[in-house]
C-alpha cells in the first residue's frame, strides 16, 4: 500500500523536474540566440553585406586607410581601400553570385572571429560551391573600421565542389 503513493510522488516529482528542465533549456536557448544576435557587431553585418553586394567600393570603405585583406587560401594580401575594392571587383568578375552567410561570431576585444559559408559559382565551372570559412577581423579602437581581415577556407574544396581540377587557375584579365 505504501509503494503506490510513493510511486505516484516519484512520478509527479520526475514530471515536475522534467518540466522545469525543459522550460529552463528553452529559456537558455532563447537567451543564447539573443546574445548571438546582440553580439554580432555591425561591422560584421556590413562586411557580409559588402561581399553580397555589387559595389566593390563598399568592401574597401569598411577598412582603415592602411587596412589589409588576406585571402589565406590563395596566399594574397591587399593593402588599402583601393586594393581591397579591386579584390572584390576581381572576385565578382570570377564568381557569379558570390555570397557570404554569417553563421556565428565571437568578439574578443578588438578581434572578431566570424564563422561563415562562402558560396558562389566560378565562371565556367560545371557546379556552384559552398564551403565553410573562418574570418578573423581586427578592428580599430572604435570598432567601426577593419584594420585586418584574414579569410581561411579550403581552395581545394572550392575547386572540387565546382567540378574543376585541383590545378585550375582563373583566367587572367
Amino acid at each position: 500500500m505504501t509503494s503506490r503513493p510513493l510511486r505516484a510522488v516519484t512520478v509527479l516529482a520526475a514530471a515536475a523536474a522534467l518540466s522545469v528542465t525543459a522550460s529552463t533549456a528553452s529559456a537558455a536557448s532563447a537567451h543564447a540566440s539573443r546574445d548571438t544576435d546582440r553580439r554580432t557587431p555591425r561591422i560584421v553585418t556590413a562586411w557580409a553585406g559588402a561581399w553580397n553586394g555589387t559595389d566593390p567600393r563598399a568592401l574597401g570603405a569598411l577598412f582603415t586607410a592602411d587596412g589589409t585583406y588576406t585571402d589565406e587560401a590563395i596566399a594574397v594580401t591587399f593593402r588599402g581601400r583601393e586594393e581591397i575594392s579591386g579584390w572584390k571587383a576581381r572576385a565578382d568578375s570570377l564568381i557569379v553570385n558570390v555570397h557570404v552567410t554569417v553563421r556565428a561570431t565571437r568578439v574578443e576585444g578588438d578581434r572578431v572571429t566570424v564563422r561563415a559559408v562562402y558560396s558562389g559559382h566560378l565562371k565556367g565551372a560545371p557546379k556552384p560551391f559552398a564551403v565553410p570559412m573562418t574570418t578573423v577581423l581586427d578592428l580599430d579602437a572604435h570598432h567601426c573600421r577593419i584594420e585586418s581581415d584574414q579569410d581561411h577556407y579550403s581552395l581545394a574544396t572550392v575547386l572540387s565542389q565546382s567540378g574543376l581540377p585541383a590545378d585550375w587557375t582563373p583566367p587572367t584579365g
